[in-house]
Order: structure tokens, then C-alpha cells, then sequence
């Protein structure tokens, strides 16, 4: 699943592709929502704004589209008349006169009045998006002595989109990594200095996949790699996918194991057991 750095990137390139260009043509999969095909196609794209993995759409017209990508939905640009190579099931598509952009796969998608969209159940129940700027890590380390979240494991906490959205599992894995603590931590089991370690890191690993495309490996070593002949998935991750290799920084081997359903890699040299 996307993660909200790639949502915020997608929705980087949308912007550029087809904002405040005049429509030619909006058109949906699913018969619920052919209603507003004609009035957004009558409107111009003003905006794209991401929450977490959840994108909007903002039209002129006061109307705003509301898609989650959830496990598999790609989105696709093409010039005018060149529709992308996909197998996929194509969900939504918004034309202009030169290009347009295309939505596959994606079941969540919905239109809702401008004003009224951030009350989209799944928007409601988000916590603060981890790529805000205005998100600082005090509002962090509080949140992490909120008894909502408090005596959650680690390795759960850091997927549950109340506690903080756009976090996924290669970001659970990289962040946990970085901050030196096992997955199995609780943040009330945590010293002071430690809550501190963990909240720049959540909102350090994920503004810096935001700027580099998906690395969240340290530069210097990413560079070495790069220079070295890796391919890209073989500089992206400090711990993430790296099994049966040594840490960059202990030597020790990183490990797998499965927490909260999903797959996770850690250091034991660096992160030991609380």
C-alpha cells in the first residue's frame, strides 16, 4: 500500500499535470457518482490536498473528490488521446486538452461539497498527517503520553492512523530503526528522552522519503551504494527488507518478524528488548 509520502508526491505531480487547466471531460467507474461528471467537467481542478494516504480533489465548483488508494490504486498520467498501459480497472479519469490523469483500482471514492469533505468518516477519525510542516515533535511526544495510545506496543501504534496519518509499514520499520527501540516498546515504558528520539525520527524517516522518493536510508550510506552499482531497492532502506544483512551501524544481522499482521525488520544490536 502507498504510503503517505507517495500519496503526497502523486498528488505533487497531479497538481503540476492538470491544475487550474480548463476540463474537458470527468468520468467515473462507479454509476453512484456519474451525477457530477458533467459539473466537474464544466469546473477547473484547483488543488490537490492530502491527509495521510487519502487524497482531495478541489474544484472550482465547490465540489471535491475524496479517493484512498488503499491496497493497490495507482495513479496514471497521459497526453490527450493516449491512454496509459494497464491491466488494472480504471476508476476515475479527468481530462484536459493536453493530458490527463487516471485513477486505477482504487474502490474508495467518493464526491462531497468543499466545505463539508474533511467530514468524511475516515478524514474524522485521522490523526495529524506526519508530512504537515506545522506538525512539530513537542505535539508528538504528547500524543505519545495520550492514554489512547500510551500502552500500545510499538509496532502497532505506528500503524494506527488515529495516532498519527501516512504512516504505513516500511516507515514503522525505518522509524523504529532509527529511533533505537524495539518494537515491542510501549511509549509509557519509554524515558522522556527516548519519546523525544521517537517523535523526531517519525517525523524525520517521512519528510525525508517525501524528499528523496521513497529513501529513507542515510545519504552518505545511500551515496556509497548508489556510487557502488545499487540498484534502488538496494539503497532505499536502512532496515526495511534487509534480513539476513548486517546493520550499518552494530554489524549485527537484522531480523524478520511478523507484529500487528504485518512483516517488520529490526536491529537486535540496536534495538534491544525494553
Amino acid at each position: 500500500m502507498p504510503e503517505g509520502p507517495e500519496i503526497r508526491r502523486a498528488a505533487d505531480l497531479l497538481q503540476n499535470a492538470i491544475a487550474a487547466k480548463p476540463l474537458t471531460k470527468v468520468w467515473f467507474k462507479f454509476a453512484a457518482l456519474k451525477e457530477y461528471e458533467a459539473e466537474l467537467a464544466r469546473s477547473v481542478v484547483i488543488g490537490f490536498e492530502t491527509h495521510g494516504k487519502a487524497l482531495l480533489t478541489h474544484f472550482s465548483c465547490g465540489l471535491s473528490i475524496y479517493s484512498h488508494n488503499q491496497l493497490y490504486g495507482v495513479w496514471k498520467i497521459a497526453k490527450r488521446g493516449k491512454a496509459p498501459k494497464s491491466s488494472r480497472d480504471l476508476r476515475l479519469a479527468i481530462h484536459t486538452e493536453k493530458v490527463a490523469v487516471f485513477l486505477y483500482s482504487a474502490s474508495d471514492i467518493s464526491v462531497w461539497r468543499t466545505e463539508a469533505v474533511h467530514e468524511h468518516p475516515f478524514l474524522r477519525k485521522l490523526g495529524p498527517d506526519a508530512l504537515n510542516p506545522k506538525l512539530k515533535t513537542r505535539a508528538l511526544e504528547q500524543r505519545l503520553t495520550d492514554r489512547r495510545f500510551a500502552g500500545k506496543a510499538l509496532a502497532g501504534l505506528l500503524l494506527d492512523q488515529t495516532f498519527l496519518a501516512g504512516m504505513g509499514n516500511y516507515l514503522r520499520t525505518e522509524v523504529l530503526y532509527y529511533a533505537g527501540l524495539h518494537p515491542s516498546s510501549r511509549p509509557k515504558d519509554l524515558s522522556e528522552l527516548e519519546r523525544e528520539r521517537l517523535a523526531e525520527q517519525l517525523l524525520r524517516v517521512t519528510r525525508r522519503s517525501y524528499a528523496t522518493g521513497g529513501v529513507t536510508n542515510e545519504a552518505a550510506i545511500a551515496g556509497v551504494l548508489q556510487g557502488d552499482g545499487a540498484p534502488y531497492e538496494g539503497y532505499r532502506f536502512a532496515a526495511f527488507e534487509r534480513d539476513g544483512r548486517a546493520c550499518y551501524q552494530c554489524g549485527s544481522t537484522i531480523e524478520r518478524v511478523a507484529l500487528a499482521g504485518r512483516r517488520l525488520y529490526f536491529c537486535p544490536g540496536c534495538q534491544s528488548k525494553p
